[in-house]
């Protein structure tokens, strides 16, 4: 299991968190509400690992907190226009990969 605040996750066996820019923030800085999200999606910016952790949060339907740049509201909005995804991690790196952007090890 992943734990970030109070998400516990299946771990997908990589250890992408372990490079995440958030990994040594508080974890409640993540579960924030309202205007304070702003603040806490800019600690996404620049991450190596946003696409894992976004994916992370989207396969497991996590409902709480910042993942990957996304609110929980972006989250389940992008899951509704999209329900025939099975795995967002192949949309997401597969994207990633057509912009040539590096993968995180």
């Amino acid at each position: 299991m992943v734990r970030r605040g109070r998400a516990e996750v299946p771990s997908t066996g990589a250890h992408w968190d372990e490079d995440a820019a958030c990994r040594n923030t508080n974890t409640d800085e993540m579960f924030v509400e309202s205007t304070q999200q702003k603040r806490a999606k800019s600690v996404c910016t620049g991450c190596t690992v946003r696409t894992e952790c976004l994916a992370e949060a989207l396969d497991n339907r996590i409902e709480f907190g910042i993942w990957g740049g996304m609110t929980e509201r972006e989250r389940r909005a992008l899951l509704r226009r999209r329900p025939d995804v099975t795995s967002w991690r192949k949309v997401l790196e597969g994207a990633r990969d057509e912009q040539g952007h590096p993968q995180a090890s």
